[in-house]
């Protein structure tokens, strides 16, 4: 049987870096149970507006969160209101004294797989047809330069079908076995009256070396 494994984890240090660094040795545990609650509320809070990926870097007494969105403009607010107010809830939640925010822009959501995700999730619960989902989607990531080849996987019971299924388009190539292949992968959920349905989207950008 074949032992499937997230692209990212298994480019990890060759290509990829983690997404939380800093000086984690004394305090593991607690600063791991941390990570997940900025994550968990950060996700709850900021809903699909374009929330690409949620980076935590960690010094001494300081906690620097990098927020990498399409939609910068929701998040900040007006004169940073946004900013501020996400900063006082989430050093209610940590008791942290230094808590730094930094939002970053994600120029191209066609180019990342996390953005892409979202976007057929939503276009699913707005009862979209599945297959004509997939292909816009598929064209509009494969017309962008940096993009060598695209996958992108649905199932569930689609389109409120009594037997659940699986589709998927590829368009390109997609070394997926290739430790130095560039991959940008990412899982989303559509919720539907019928049930959930899941979307898989492989981006690969070439070779790194």
């Amino acid at each position: 049987m074949a032992h499937k494994v997230h692209p990212k984890i298994y480019r990890i240090k060759t290509i990829n870096d983690w997404d939380s660094r800093g000086f984690y040795e004394k305090n593991f545990s607690e600063y791991l149970k941390e990570d997940f609650k900025i994550r968990d509320f950060l996700k709850e809070r900021l809903g699909r507006i374009g929330v690409e990926k949620i980076e935590i870097e960690r010094s001494p007494g300081r906690i620097n969160i990098i927020i990498s969105t399409a939609r910068p403009g929701l998040i900040i607010g007006r004169g940073g209101g946004g900013v501020e107010e996400l900063k006082k809830e989430l050093e209610k939640i940590l008791k942290k004294k230094e808590i730094r925010i930094e939002i970053r822009e994600v120029g191209n959501p066609w180019l990342s797989a996390e953005l892409s995700a979202q976007y057929i999730a939503q276009q699913i619960e707005k009862r979209m047809p599945c297959r004509r989902v997939l292909k816009q989607a598929l064209n509009k990531i494969i017309t962008n330069k940096e993009v060598k080849g695209a996958r992108i996987e649905i199932a569930g019971r689609l389109d409120g079908a009594e037997i659940a299924r699986r589709q998927w388009l590829k368009e390109g190539r997609l070394p997926r076995q290739t430790i130095r292949a560039d991959i940008n992968y990412a899982q989303a959920r559509a919720y539907c009256t019928y049930g959930v349905v899941g979307i898989k989207v492989w981006i690969y950008k070439g070779e790194k070396f």
